[in-house]
């Protein structure tokens, strides 16, 4: 597997994002520049969190305009594997590749702590392997994570499964007392029809590293690799 991690600027976990798949997971990294029109090949795209184009407009607005995201389209209309963490499913969403929208939180704060979200489905590369009924502890960093979607593509994400997680608290229970930003259902990741593309706001790359003293994080990405070396 060859991972793809692109910088925009103002991107801040970019380098985060490699160190885990390269330093811990022992995979291959290719560094993507934002007006770029080459993936190098790569199998699985990955959009770090940060700031893109100082979050002007609204988040991931004007990153969706960048070069390289013309190949990232194409490369999962033809079945690719992108992800997205944070400012990166912001982009994916305004983009088109997911659906849905990441708004302001609802309280208007910028909320940068640890919180705790459990999968809803077995069925995608990133949730195959993990513990449904457990409570996985992942930072999050964001001002504008509130996942909002019209009722029926809301009907419709429940329907087709493509919800990947929810917020919930350290015993699984999914309530709006723990919901941090107002997410509807409290949404916390999405995958499209296709599932290949993925999207969340909290960040499993901060919590990959027994530096750090949590590795739930790192959960997601042994699920990926278990699935495409299957």
């Amino acid at each position: 597997m060859k991972f793809g991690v692109i910088t925009f600027p103002g991107s801040n976990c970019d380098e985060d994002m490699i160190y885990v798949l390269e330093s811990i997971l022992g995979q291959k990294v290719e560094r993507l520049w934002h007006k770029e029109h080459d993936l190098k090949c790569v199998d699985f795209v990955v959009l770090p969190g940060g700031f893109s184009y100082g979050d002007y407009l609204r988040s991931g607005a004007i990153a969706r305009f960048s070069p390289i995201m013309q190949e990232v389209i194409k490369h999962a209309e033809n079945g690719g594997y992108v992800m997205g963490i944070c400012n990166g499913f912001q982009i994916l969403c305004e983009a088109g590749l997911l659906p849905g929208a990441l708004l302001h939180n609802d309280h208007q704060k910028f909320m940068c702590k640890n919180i705790y979200m459990k999968a809803q489905t077995s069925d995608t590369l990133v949730t195959a392997t993990l513990d449904q009924d457990k409570a996985y502890k992942i930072p999050i960093a964001h001002a504008e994570g509130r996942y909002y979607i019209s009722d029926e593509g809301l009907a419709e994400l429940n329907a087709n499964n493509q919800v990947l997680f929810r917020y919930c608290d350290e015993e699984g229970n999914v309530s709006s007392e723990v919901n941090p930003n107002g997410s509807l259902e409290n949404i916390a990741g999405v995958t499209n029809q296709g599932r290949n593309v993925f999207g969340m706001m909290p960040h499993p790359e901060r919590a990959a590293d027994t530096a750090l003293g949590n590795v739930d994080g790192k959960a997601l990405f042994d699920s990926i690799l278990a699935q495409v070396s299957a």
